[in-house]
């Protein structure tokens, strides 16, 4: 039996759901704004792609956490 995905990746299932992209996709469009703040990227995403506060957070907390940025 696996272990419950825990912390911001538990939202990944919804955020697929509801954006219609699969990760990755997300991933590869914060590329993007790299260069940006962690509070301006959520923005950028809230704004340019009607993402909810909380899925763009958990989006970039992954994103800036595998890239070590």
């Amino acid at each position: 039996m696996s272990e419950a995905v825990k912390g911001p990746k538990s939202y990944f299932p919804s955020i697929e759901a509801k954006y219609g992209q699969p990760i990755q996709h997300w991933m590869t469009v914060l590329d993007e704004v790299q260069d940006k703040k962690h509070l301006e990227q959520v923005a950028w995403l809230k704004t340019e792609h009607g993402f909810g506060h909380g899925h763009a957070n958990a989006l970039v907390h992954v994103y800036r956490s595998d890239r070590k940025l």
